[in-house]
């Protein structure tokens, strides 16, 4: 693959883990199935404890001001599987953040600032021969059709947990996540109920599967999102042995764990002279699939 199809994969699965973490942080709910007459009032109460857990994570999570956060992504399509990893901080009260991803072997530097997404690409891979390039996130949600407020607004995404009802979250157990012991819970998330979520389900379908590990302070300890991304109504993004097949595929598992609550996050823009900025591109991408 040539340089420029590396950097626009580099930056989508940056693009992906940022959008996912905050997407995940703003759908949670409940635990458990709610079967059996004798005992539905103790499992009803179980559930509803659940449920606020769930929905309570992200403030007790933001309380903490800030977090050291390891991400990976697992991407699958046409039967070949790459992955990103990625480790740095992030400010859980207005969702800067600073992180190097390992993408192919290569090292890319990452930052969100005031919803700005900077990418410093490997030697030679950033267009316009500057290092550095960014796409505006909140231009790209307000075209999905989040408007001012998006998925990558940690307010907004808080608000967003309240709409999940008790049926969308079962329990799932407990496991030790670096030293610290956690409960599981898997959350359904309506994709109608997301920002812009008509054009996401036809990306993504009515259900978005999430799973969250909760610690005994009911902090986000890690997030987990598995999407299945489709081409949209009208796209070209078809089967290059079938025009008329079913759209393309791919599978994307992202996962985001946060340690080291309180630590220093330092985000700030790189120099506008070193930026080549990327969001018309992101735009008319958009466009496409829309």
């Amino acid at each position: 693959m040539g340089r420029a199809g590396n950097g626009r994969k580099v930056c989508a699965l940056g693009v992906a883990g940022v959008l996912a973490g905050t997407a995940l942080v703003g759908c949670g709910d409940d635990d458990g199935t709610g079967d059996g007459a004798g005992s539905s009032s103790a499992q009803g109460n179980a559930q509803e404890q659940g449920t606020q857990a769930v929905r309570s994570a992200y403030d007790r999570t933001a309380e903490e001001d800030t977090a050291k956060v390891r991400l990976r992504v697992q991407t699958s399509a046409k039967g070949v599987s790459e992955s990103a990893n990625g480790q740095g901080a992030v400010d859980l009260d207005d969702g800067d953040s600073v992180m190097t991803l390992t993408v192919q072997g290569q090292r890319i530097e990452q930052r969100v600032v005031d919803e700005v997404l900077y990418q410093k690409m490997p030697k030679g891979q950033a267009p316009g021969g500057k290092p550095w390039i960014k796409i505006d996130l909140g231009k790209v949600s307000a075209q999905q059709g989040a408007g001012d407020r998006s998925m990558s607004d940690p307010a907004q995404s808080a608000a967003y947990a309240k709409a999940i009802t008790d049926k969308d979250v079962t329990k799932k157990g407990t496991a030790t996540i670096d030293g610290v012991e956690t409960t599981r819970y898997r959350v359904s998330v309506d994709v109608a109920k997301l920002p812009g979520g008509d054009a996401l389900r036809q990306q993504v379908g009515p259900t978005l599967p999430m799973d969250v590990w909760l610690d005994e302070e009911g902090r986000m300890r890690r997030q987990q999102i598995d999407m299945t991304l489709k081409a949209a109504p009208g796209s070209t993004e078809r089967s290059s042995t079938d025009a008329s097949s079913s759209p393309q595929k791919v599978t994307v598992r992202t996962v985001m764990d946060f340690t080291d609550f309180g630590t220093e996050v330092e985000a700030d823009a790189p120099p506008a002279g070193q930026v080549t900025d990327m969001t018309g591109k992101a735009l008319e991408q958009g466009r496409k699939q829309g």
